[in-house]
């Protein structure tokens, strides 16, 4: 499953968050393996950062929620929510709005 996604970045944190991505802690990287995530990337163009990755589990759900529960990854987000904001057009209460892929090639 290949996931793409979207959210705005404050210009006045955007170079907080670069510096946070450029050094992530070990502990997130492991937890992001451990869902069942690889092929991970986070770009950034304009104030919207895209995200991009390959999910190879069985239940998607249960391994976000078992991220999501993970204590050093909630300090993670901690420090990089204030630094993002969900794009206009966000449903109640998405974070980063998941899109939709129109092509792609092995």
């Amino acid at each position: 499953m290949r996931v793409a996604q979207v959210i705005n970045v404050r210009p006045e944190n955007f170079e907080k968050y670069a510096a946070l991505h450029a050094d992530p802690w070990p502990e997130v990287n492991s937890m992001i393996k451990e869902c069942n995530i690889s092929n991970y990337s986070i770009y950034h163009y304009n104030g919207t950062l895209f995200a991009y990755f390959e999910y190879s589990g069985d239940d998607y759900e249960a391994d976000m929620a078992k991220m999501a529960a993970d204590p050093k990854t909630q300090e993670w987000w901690s420090l990089c929510k204030p630094c993002q904001e969900p794009v206009a057009d966000a449903a109640e209460g998405e974070w980063w709005k998941d899109i939709r892929e129109l092509y792609h090639l092995d």
